[in-house]
């Protein structure tokens, strides 16, 4: 009977014994999981990581990186980031090359056939010559008609004298003892007066072999180039020339 008592109260007071001892570890394995929650880091906010992502991604696609620019990136907006002009690659962006018209700068010369159309008369024709391959020849490179060269073979004088003067800018009237003793001379210089009264320039006499009195009158309300010079005055019928196609552009 004492056994059983006793073995009893050995049994009862071993349980509390085993309870206590086992709820220390659980409370220690509770308290390790709330501290590693507690530690835990906080979630970046949603607007941020998306921001942080996009500038990431549009710098990866556009191919920068910050060695590549002059300015640090944390000076440097997105825009600045996506342009190519903010590197430092020593070019400068250069405009599309621009249109140039090459006649637009002379139009009006080109709008008629010759540039002067040398007026002379039959017996002065080596001097016209000349005259001629000195313009032609010259840097402006002026386009001439002479009437011996240039006029269409079987055509009427009248009308290509007439047509000589209209598809020529300037006349170059080559006043000589002959120039005056020659019909169609006389009436090429009246029709270059009467197509163009007021076109200031366009017509240039050469007086040459002849003394000023003998300056024919219809021209004396204009000057006249001197042909007595070292070469015949062609260096002043070209400047004249050229001053006057300048007015044309």
């Amino acid at each position: 009977m004492v056994s059983l008592e006793a073995c009893t109260m050995a049994s009862s007071s071993s349980v509390p014994a085993s309870s206590t001892p086992s709820k220390k570890p659980r409370d220690k394995i509770a308290d390790w999981f709330r501290q590693a929650l507690l530690k835990k880091p906080k979630k970046m906010p949603i607007s941020q990581e998306s921001h942080l992502y996009d500038g990431s991604q549009t710098a990866t696609q556009d191919g920068l990186s910050p060695s590549s620019c002059s300015s640090p990136p944390s000076h440097s907006s997105p825009e600045s980031r996506s342009s190519p002009s903010s590197c430092s690659s020593g070019m400068s962006p250069t405009s599309p090359p621009t249109h140039v018209d090459s006649s637009s700068s002379s139009s009006g010369r080109w709008s008629k056939d010759y540039d002067v159309c040398v007026c002379h008369s039959e017996e002065d024709l080596e001097a016209a010559q000349e005259l001629v391959s000195y313009l032609e020849g010259s840097q402006a490179s002026l386009r001439c008609f002479l009437q011996l060269r240039d006029a269409a073979p079987g055509g009427a004088i009248v009308s290509e004298l007439c047509q000589a003067l209209s598809r020529s800018h300037c006349r170059v009237l080559l006043i000589t003892p002959g120039f005056l003793r020659d019909p169609w001379c006389k009436y090429q210089m009246l029709q270059a007066l009467t197509e163009a009264p007021a076109s200031e320039g366009c017509t240039i006499p050469l007086l040459s072999g002849l003394s000023r009195a003998a300056y024919p009158p219809e021209l004396r309300f204009m000057y006249y180039v001197d042909g007595r010079g070292k070469d015949g005055g062609f260096y002043q019928v070209k400047e004249a020339v050229i001053h006057y196609l300048e007015t044309l552009s």
